[in-house]
């Protein structure tokens, strides 16, 4: 469009970005302006018309406000629907903060877990333990103990930084003081947290390539430009380049059982990371949900946190991937300062995580039924992680992967000439649903990867589902211009 040819009305009694506005609006009301078209800078716009900056600005801004555009911190400001009537309802698209875009995508955490109430669909999208081997009749009899002995406590308000009860146990199994501990509503809190302690707009973070989607989320929606170091080869030379030339706020890594690569850090790549990170005095945030989920008798390297010397890694767990996502509960083990800093936030967030779960676990953790629970769990897991690969196997268009030695989840490659976006769609129709590769890039990759979460679902469900997934890969192979094809495993 040739925004110089752009006419104010003359005859309209208003000030200029009041007029300035009117015309956009016409343009995007008439088609010329779609959905989408990217506006000229507020400088080039200004130039154009001559007008003022700020009367351009003053434009934009009345033009977000009702939802017709919207801006974004070094991108620009794009069209984003065409005017409502006047007796349509309120526009609220219009009063959304921008940093909301960023939880908006149509494959977002939230669109993965509904996929776990769909009736017709077998998911393999979301990452849950087994639920068959949850201890209920154990966690009935903890709960009855904990409302008789602990009601008050359990039941009333209680300190931000958790239970002092769960702290102690938690710490005392992660080899840690209490003081070191801090109780959240689920890990993803803790990501949440740390992010707006530590990040401002504009910092750098250096995150695993691929990794967590609501870490990636999390960042973007703090300001921080995403920076990825490739978690599969975990090379730490691009390491240290890295932070040498965008001198990051922070790592986030997950390097035990990683999601969703499911690679281990060797002891030596640990020690080595934490070396580039206290050289370059740059904090580490290790996510590990997965460490206590090792399958074959085969426990990983000791953590982050505990080869650390020099007090610079915050160190993130949860109950959720080994007794139930929906207890809501994980924790976090720091520097006691950086716990109270944590603490300060989160009770402006929630006062307080949920109380008489905090005894159960507590107790869980203190009684030894933990430990028994998780050996069960492991033996359940290791069944159907071999059931899924044999059903994987037996696929005449196979998928490349290498089996899991712990945590949920397969990684999975497909041919190149597949994308698992457009399959995604095919095999939803088929009963079955997955997580793609593309949502734990942080840039524009990964559209031939899958994941595939094993843990959940029945032996039967492993079986049909996988079934369902090759006929829907046999389809969109049948689509392909170069017939799909086995490759090497990835991973």
């Amino acid at each position: 469009m040739d925004y110089a040819k752009l006419k104010l009305d003359g005859e309209r009694a208003e000030p200029l970005y009041l007029r300035l506005e009117a015309a956009l609006e016409d343009r995007i009301k008439s088609g010329d302006l779609q959905p989408g078209e990217r506006l000229p800078s507020e400088r080039a716009m200004a130039a154009r018309l001559r007008l003022s900056r700020t009367t351009v600005a003053n434009a934009y801004r009345e033009l977000e406000s009702r939802g017709l555009v919207r801006s974004h911190v070094g991108r620009g400001t794009f069209v984003a629907a065409p005017p409502e009537a006047e007796d349509a309802p309120f526009a609220w698209r219009g009063k959304v903060a921008s940093s909301v875009a960023y939880f908006g995508d149509g494959f977002s955490l939230r669109r993965l877990m509904q996929s776990g109430y769909d009736p017709n669909l077998i998911s393999f999208a979301v990452g849950a333990p087994a639920f068959e081997s949850f201890p209920v009749e154990d966690y009935l009899r903890l709960t009855e103990h904990a409302l008789r002995r602990h009601a008050p406590a359990a039941l009333g308000i209680a300190p931000t930084e958790g239970q002092p009860r769960l702290r102690r146990a938690v710490a005392e199994r992660f080899k840690t003081k209490p003081e070191r501990i801090l109780i959240l509503s689920g890990s993803q809190q803790g990501i949440d947290l740390i992010a707006r302690c530590l990040i401002e707009p504009g910092d750098r973070v250096v995150l695993d390539r691929p990794g967590y989607v609501g870490a990636i989320q999390t960042f973007r929606a703090a300001g921080a430009t995403l920076v990825g170091w490739d978690a599969a080869r975990a090379d730490l030379d691009e390491l240290e380049d890295l932070l040498v030339r965008h001198r990051p706020k922070l790592i986030y890594t997950d390097p035990t059982f990683q999601n969703p690569t499911g690679r281990v850090m060797t002891l030596r790549e640990r020690q080595d990371l934490l070396k580039l990170a206290a050289r370059y005095r740059t904090p580490v945030v290790e996510d590990d949900p997965w460490s206590e989920t090792y399958l074959d008798g085969q426990p990983p390297p000791p953590s982050l946190y505990h080869l650390d010397a020099r007090n610079i890694v915050i160190h993130l767990g949860t109950f959720s991937k080994t007794l139930a996502p929906g207890l809501r509960l994980g924790w976090l083990a720091a520097s006691e300062y950086i716990v109270d800093q944590l603490s300060a936030i989160k009770q402006h967030e929630n006062l307080f995580t949920e109380g008489l779960g905090q005894f159960v676990i507590a107790d869980f953790l203190l009684t030894g039924r933990y430990d028994a629970h998780m050996d069960s769990l492991r033996r359940a897991h290791a069944r159907k992680r071999d059931l899924m690969r044999r059903a994987l196997e037996a696929g005449a268009h196979r998928l490349a992967f290498r089996p899991p030695r712990g945590g949920l989840h397969f990684w999975c490659r497909l041919p190149a000439e597949l994308d698992s976006r457009a399959l995604l769609e095919r095999a939803v129709g088929e009963g079955v649903a997955f997580a793609p590769g593309e949502i734990f890039y942080p840039d524009a990759a990964g559209r031939n990867e899958l994941r595939l979460c094993f843990s959940c679902t029945t032996s039967a469900q492993i079986e049909e589902g996988v079934r369902r997934l090759h006929n829907a890969i046999a389809a969109e192979a049948e689509k392909s211009p170069a017939r799909a094809s086995s490759s090497v495993p990835v991973v």
